[in-house]
């Protein structure tokens, strides 16, 4: 399994079902962080790679699917897992619409649980590539001054420099100019790349077209 420094947390009050998970994990080679409890957990220091969560469901004080709903609620991008001791089609259900990647029942089958494991943190990983893509072009686009935002978005439109100076009321020379200060600063080296940044950035909610 590569792990790429990825770390999965264990989230149970039984020391012997947590110990037994990271024997699991070492032999597997994925580093894990074992807490009894969803307090001790919210004090641990999270990682900045690819992290997945095992969720016992049934804990005394904050439950799993209650410290899941506060993670949801804070915006926590990190993959669960649920482990239960007893069947329930309800918590199940629920766990899934809360964004649970997984449910799985106690005893664990090895096979199935590492699997999980391993599609959590590749999900984790996507979406952490994802979010540095975003973050870096939401970079370029606060470099643009607001006439070169104006111009870009009159560009990606299909507007020719002529009709941009015409809607802009300034001369073409300096739509030339603007224009060769977007494809700059955005970092494209075409119309064609241009429109592609601008999609990606309307994708993430970072721009209007």
């Amino acid at each position: 399994m590569a792990t790429e420094e990825a770390r999965v947390y264990i989230i149970d009050d039984e020391a012997e079902v947590r110990e037994s998970l990271a024997r699991l994990l070492a032999s597997a080679g994925v580093p894990a962080t074992e807490c009894a409890s969803a307090g001790e957990y919210l004090l641990c220091p999270q990682v900045a790679g690819p992290a997945c969560i095992l969720l016992d469901v049934d804990m005394p004080g904050v439950t799993g699917p209650e410290l899941h709903e506060l993670l949801r609620r804070r915006g926590t991008s990190i993959p669960i897992i649920y482990l239960t001791g007893r069947s329930s089609i309800s918590i199940g259900v629920k766990a899934m619409k809360q964004g649970a990647l997984d449910f799985l029942e106690k005893p664990v089958d090895e096979t199935a649980l590492l699997s999980a494991i391993e599609g959590a943190l590749d999900n984790h990983r996507q979406m952490l590539r994802e979010r540095g893509r975003n973050l870096e072009l939401a970079s370029r686009l606060a470099r643009l001054s607001a006439r070169e935002y104006e111009v870009m978005r009159h560009v990606v439109a299909g507007r020719l420099n002529k009709q941009i100076a015409g809607d802009l009321s300034i001369a073409e020379k300096t739509v030339k100019v603007h224009r060769g200060r977007v494809m700059a600063k955005m970092q494209a080296k075409s119309l064609a790349e241009l429109v592609h940044l601008c999609d990606e950035l309307a994708a993430s909610g970072a721009y209007t077209h």
